[in-house]
């Protein structure tokens, strides 16, 4: 099946009645999660993964989740420009020119060129989804299970140094996240690891139970105890449809966010946020007037808009052609996949097409969708912002707990998530990272199962991780990479203290 072959039986997939409906419901939800502050699509993705557990269909499933997970980037935007108030990690950077833009009178304006903007570059992101990805996935049908564990290596250490923050706090939450998928009973010798006796612990914790509670309620907590009140900076939002000039001011910057989006979005712990803040640094190096960002330069919202969609857009590459994710709300919906039973990877187009081309299908009605709803709704989406998280976090809990309970009908995985929810919410606190360590939960069982296979085709020699062609690439590249960053380190350390003391 070829490209368009393939496209096509996705449109016929996507443009089904119920497909078509948990399209919309997930770009609705996901724009609502995108305006509404600390309700991220990580966290949001993790509350929804029991719902999975009752959709019949694996591609609706994925088609929804997929559709929240690109609508937070379109709704991120608009109590970003508003309110100064990013409902969405990568909106924060939308902050500084978008805000003031809005507080000179042009916040519609910016409304409209971070919507236009984000639809080009979501657009663009699909396109190239769609004719990278098969490629991509024949030439993973090469890899054995030396290259996956080399590869998988790679994603968990750019995970670390890519996510933000300091590498040794993401060093910490990885090195959580493989001691706590080691929990349970070894798949080969079937020996208890880390039970301590606790019969419950026997089956290892449940990945919903760990997502719902590090991002879902940890959230939840931290969003309870911010009391500062939202205030529109206007009461009026004027014109939506940028001018002629806007256009032309902004249109390479759109160009140039998309690219940057795409290809960062790729990387295994890049994604949205780091893509933003590589286009405005960009965008402000390349500017002929520097001096003006951060006092409402339309290209230091536009380019930065466009990459942080291009990057939700691109993200599914890897972790459809791979089975990698990259970030930890792809890691959700990497879960959402082997709840239905589908392992993602290369065999994903030949064994299940109907979800691989049905959700790349979708992605091109949902953008459209998005673009529908993010312009003359920006009055009703702000008013979500009125509701009082008072009410709505107690809803939330309420529902996280039963979709807990559910999973296997256990009291264990309702105290589990309380406690990871505490654990996140105290990880928060101390600014670790909880990204990394998602992902080596899901990881690390795929690494061990790598590495045993892989020994047992060399009789226990490591020298197959180098000696063979592809394996031994990307080796060198995690070498590489370690390399550079102690050199950085070290380079960093080096440096002359700076501070000016004041007499």
């Amino acid at each position: 099946m070829d490209v368009f072959q393939g496209l096509l039986s996705g449109f016929s997939i996507a443009l089904q009645g119920n497909n078509i409906l948990f399209c919309l419901l997930g770009s609705v939800l996901g724009t609502a999660v995108g305006v509404l502050p600390g309700l991220g699509p990580a966290a949001t993705i993790s509350l929804l993964l029991p719902v999975v557990y009752m959709m019949g269909s694996p591609a609706a499933s994925i088609i929804f989740l997929a559709g929240i997970f690109y609508g937070a980037m379109y709704g991120g935007s608009t109590t970003s420009i508003l309110l100064r108030l990013p409902g969405e990690a990568a909106s924060v950077v939308s902050t500084f020119d978008g805000y003031q833009m809005a507080q000179k009178g042009r916040a519609g304006a910016a409304l409209g060129i971070a919507a236009i903007g984000s639809f080009i570059a979501g657009t663009l992101g699909v396109v190239g989804l769609t004719f990278v990805a098969p490629p991509l996935a024949d030439f993973a049908l090469k890899f054995g299970a030396p290259e996956y564990f080399a590869l998988m290596l790679i994603g968990l250490l750019l995970a670390v140094f890519l996510s933000g923050g300091s590498p040794l706090k993401g060093s910490i939450m990885l090195l959580m996240g493989i001691l706590l998928s080691n929990v349970g009973i070894d798949p080969i010798s079937g020996k208890e690891r880390f039970t301590f006796g606790v019969v419950e612990l026997t089956n290892g914790f449940d990945f919903v139970t760990l997502a719902m509670g590090l991002f879902g309620l940890s959230e939840v907590f931290i969003t309870l105890e911010e009391s500062e009140a939202a205030q529109f900076v206007t009461k009026k939002i004027g014109r939506l449809w940028p001018t002629i000039a806007d256009f032309a001011e902004s249109k390479w910057a759109i160009v140039r966010g998309s690219l940057i989006g795409f290809f960062t979005g790729v990387i295994p712990g890049g994604g949205a946020v780091v893509a933003s803040l590589v286009s405005y640094a960009l965008e402000k190096k390349v500017s002929k007037q520097p001096e003006t960002f951060g006092q409402g330069n339309i290209c230091g919202l536009a380019g930065p808009e466009a990459a942080n969609n291009g990057a939700s857009s691109s993200s599914f590459i890897p972790l459809l052609t791979l089975g990698i994710p990259c970030n930890a709300s792809i890691a959700m919906i990497f879960a959402a996949l082997m709840v239905q039973g589908i392992t993602p990877g290369p065999f994903l187009i030949s064994e299940h097409p109907d979800v691989f081309w049905g959700v790349i299908a979708s992605m091109y009605l949902g953008n459209v969708i998005l673009l529908i709803l993010n312009l003359p709704m920006v009055g009703l989406w702000v008013q979500l912002l009125k509701v009082p998280f008072g009410i709505l976090g107690p809803v939330i809990v309420m529902f996280t707990v039963v979709g807990c309970y559910s999973i296997n009908n256990d009291t264990f995985n309702i105290f589990a998530f309380i406690a990871f929810g505490i654990i996140g919410y105290i990880l928060r606190k101390l600014c670790f990272d909880p990204g990394p360590m998602i992902m080596a939960f899901i990881l690390a069982p795929l690494i061990e199962n790598s590495l045993r296979q892989s020994l047992l085709m060399s009789a226990g020699s490591f020298s197959i991780f180098v000696s063979r062609p592809i394996s031994g690439t990307l080796m060198a590249v995690f070498a590489l990479i370690i390399i550079g960053q102690i050199y950085v380190g070290l380079k960093n350390r080096r440096k002359p203290n700076t501070c000016v003391v004041e007499e």
